[in-house]
């Protein structure tokens, strides 16, 4: 149980944590989720050491996981390394612990649904399709919207498989597919529809799923094809498969005289006006 908003309880260990209004997301304590798996007098220390010997976690901590203010026991606050579930997922899965699996669960019950998704797929299934459809998506929107992140979760399982470092690489790359088909870059695109820290996706037409899916798709098979591996061999395929869905939006443009990027978004049922030139 929780002594307040700034405290859990894990067994007998107190988990301090810190809510993000903005971004709706729990963050708690690294240190003190590591002194809670391994029951160590000085946890700061073992943290320190796991961060020498695991250099890959070492900086995806030093990439991910905030400085966050936190009380300590003297009652001030100070800048504590703070991860949310998922950063907390990967160290887990780095400290041999009787308590990894425990830990999953309660995480999941102090207020962060994806831990729970990790174990149960089919909950964020259910709990994206209910939030779009509250949204006012439609049915077809929807199946449209899923359908394209089946496709990009095939591409990313790829450069996964295949070299390609997670977050910064996948973004460099997908940003060039996006680019080479809608001929705007991520973050144009999301200026366009107005958008801030809203996923671009969530806010695309059916028209602009589709084609992203034509384009994801196609990237994946033509570096299936040409067994790319690490990011530069990537940016090769990544740049053909946009190509391929730009030229079919090319034509389907040609053909209807409908633009198909467009500044259209679904932030409070408004639509900006502005469209790609």
């Amino acid at each position: 149980m929780e002594n307040n908003k700034s405290l859990a309880i894990f067994e007998n260990f107190k988990i301090r944590r810190y809510y993000d209004e903005k971004t709706e997301t729990w963050y708690f304590s690294v240190v003190d989720i590591v002194q809670a798996l391994t029951d160590s007098a000085n946890p700061t220390d073992y943290l320190k050491k796991l961060r020498k010997r695991d250099i890959e976690l070492g900086d995806y901590l030093g990439t991910n996981c905030p400085q966050v203010e936190m009380p300590t026991e003297t009652g001030k606050k100070r800048k504590t390394l703070a991860g949310n579930p998922e950063h907390l997922f990967r160290i887990i899965q780095s400290i041999p612990s009787k308590k990894a699996e425990p830990i999953k669960l309660w995480l999941a019950r102090v207020g962060y649904e994806r831990i729970q998704e990790t174990v149960d797929p089919e909950k964020s299934i259910n709990r994206g399709r209910t939030n779009w459809q509250r949204m006012g998506r439609s049915q077809k929107w929807i199946q449209q919207r899923m359908m394209g992140q089946e496709t990009r979760n095939k591409l990313t399982d790829y450069w996964k498989d295949n070299e390609v470092k997670e977050r910064e690489e996948y973004a460099i790359l997908t940003n060039i597919i996006h680019k080479e088909w809608t001929d705007s870059t991520v973050k144009e695109h999301k200026n366009l529809k107005n958008l801030k820290t809203e996923n671009l996706r969530d806010h695309m037409s059916e028209a602009e799923l589709i084609f992203t899916a034509l384009a994801e798709f196609s990237t994946r098979q033509i570096a299936e094809t040409v067994k790319a591996k690490g990011l530069e061999e990537n940016k090769i395929p990544a740049k053909r498969g946009g190509r391929v869905a730009k030229n079919a939006r090319l034509e389907l443009e040609r053909k209807t005289g409908k633009k198909v990027v467009t500044g259209k978004n679904y932030l409070g049922n408004k639509i900006s006006k502005k469209l790609i030139k």
